[in-house]
């Protein structure tokens, strides 16, 4: 299940009272939860021969059920936010990576490029190109990826046995959703807003609001 609660300012993980909780159960299924993708001109490829087609290619490509789509490039806004996010974690025994970096999603059917992605697996910290076990992943939201990133990407990301929390960053709207894995429970939401830290249980993370968005160009005043 997936249980959608809004904290208030300055909350955290423990000793808090949730209010008007909605759950969800696990098997609910939206229909802009199928993975889509851009047709392409060739035929689709099985995921081996996207590994090896995507090490040759300038441009990075997602991959989702036999289908390469092309990611555009960043602008300033995300690219500082990730990094922010990124290099909170200097220091802690989990390796980040930035949006250069593959991770492997709902089986075979799809590969992605996450903003941002926390690793603490001894395998992954040995791989060069892809990273199968990650325990947080971190998407900044914009108008040209939210839909992706609520439904085809999260609905790949809950199938990665090892994930622990999965970041939604949207700095429209100044609002970070934090998506716990709650075992057999399902997920938990909980929303941080300026003047509030978010804790991220997974890696022994605090991060206050305003670092997430420093020298962003988004207003963090509570």
């Amino acid at each position: 299940t997936i249980s959608t609660r809004s904290l208030s300012a300055r909350a955290t993980w423990r000793g808090v009272g949730f209010m008007r909780g909605t759950i969800i159960p696990a098997s609910f299924h939206r229909p802009d939860e199928d993975i889509m993708a851009l047709p392409q001109p060739n035929d689709p490829l099985t995921a081996e021969d996207y590994l090896q087609w995507e090490a040759g290619q300038p441009e990075k490509h997602k991959y989702v059920r036999g289908e390469t789509v092309a990611m555009g490039g960043a602008s300033r806004r995300p690219v500082t936010i990730s990094l922010n996010v990124a290099s909170a974690l200097e220091g802690t025994p989990c390796r980040a990576c930035m949006a250069d970096m593959k991770v492997h999603a709902a089986e075979n059917e799809a590969y992605f490029y996450p903003d941002v992605l926390v690793t603490c697996d001894p395998a992954d910290h040995r791989a060069d190109l892809l990273m199968r076990a990650p325990t947080l992943i971190v998407e900044v939201l914009s108008p040209a990826t939210a839909a992706c990133d609520r439904g085809d990407k999260f609905a790949a990301y809950r199938r990665i046995p090892s994930l622990r929390d999965f970041v939604l960053i949207d700095p429209d709207l100044r609002r970070i959703e934090h998506y716990r894995h709650r075992g057999d429970i399902g997920w938990d939401i909980i929303t941080f807003e300026p003047g509030d830290t978010a804790q991220r249980a997974s890696v022994e993370l605090e991060l206050p609001i305003a670092d997430v968005y420093f020298k962003a160009g988004v207003e963090c005043s509570a």
